[in-house]
């Protein structure tokens, strides 16, 4: 599948940035911008997400794939991966199942296991019918019935496209995501192993990890360093995106 995305000239190892579940490129302009002093970034819409293609099937393997085709079609080599949650599932894996094709890996608050789809609140939000709505204040208003997280219905509202005759509609695939159940389901052979440097970063506050995944980071990632932002949360590049960007910085140089 060739994926769409956007890219910020730079001089260096070219660093791949992957979005998280509901996500897209968008939502990484800014520190995307702020990293191009380390490489040229390219900021990428995983399948059935932002302008990419549409699939039924939404695996991680699927998504592992389709970086592998990003990276042949357009002669990338030596590339740094960076991933938030879902995207950061894909560069894990990306980098184990492919290690000599990885640089250097950074995951932003994730581990390499595991994770149910549970997200009916936000499933059910991105299922409204907003064809016939004439502002997004108009569709914030109705979705707080379903999802009453301010922060999480912008942040999903980043998916809305206008429609030339009024209305709106979802870029995301929603259907195609909600039923692909085993989607992040962790899957590789017992010997994978990513030996060059790795770099995950945590919020403190986060529901996604916890201190009993470090083994496992270990393991798989022996050359791993790992920082946790204090107080920061799942979304810590955005609510905390100084001190994720210096961690960041610290790490490219």
């Amino acid at each position: 599948m060739k994926l769409h995305y956007r890219e910020i000239a730079g001089i260096g190892n070219p660093i791949l940035i992957l979005h998280g579940l509901f996500g897209s490129s968008k939502n990484w302009i800014t520190n995307g911008r702020e990293l191009s002093n380390f490489g040229p970034v390219y900021l990428l819409d995983l399948r059935n997400h932002g302008d990419s293609p549409h699939s039924p099937s939404h695996k991680l393997h699927d998504m592992v794939d389709d970086l592998r085709e990003f990276l042949d079609s357009h002669s990338i080599s030596n590339p740094v991966l960076l991933g938030h949650s879902m995207g950061g599932l894909v560069s894990m894996l990306f980098a184990l199942l492919h290690p000599s094709l990885v640089y250097k890996l950074i995951v932003v608050d994730i581990a390499p296991k595991s994770y149910e789809l549970k997200y009916h609140e936000e499933f059910a939000a991105l299922k409204m019918d907003v064809s016939q709505y004439q502002s997004r204040e108009e569709i914030d208003k109705d979705m707080e019935k379903i999802l009453p997280d301010g922060f999480i219905r912008k942040f999903l509202q980043m998916n809305l496209e206008r429609l030339e005759n009024g209305g709106y509609r979802w870029k995301l695939n929603v259907e195609g995501i909600e039923n692909s159940q085993n989607a992040f389901e962790w899957n590789l052979p017992d010997s994978a192993r990513f030996l060059n440097e790795s770099l995950f970063i945590f919020g403190e506050n986060s529901e996604y990890v916890s201190h009993l995944d470090l083994e496992l980071i270990r393991r798989l990632f022996p050359h791993s360093h790992v920082k946790f932002i204090p107080n920061a949360g799942h979304y810590l590049h955005y609510t905390h995106s100084s001190e994720f960007l210096r961690h960041v910085k610290e790490f490219l140089l």
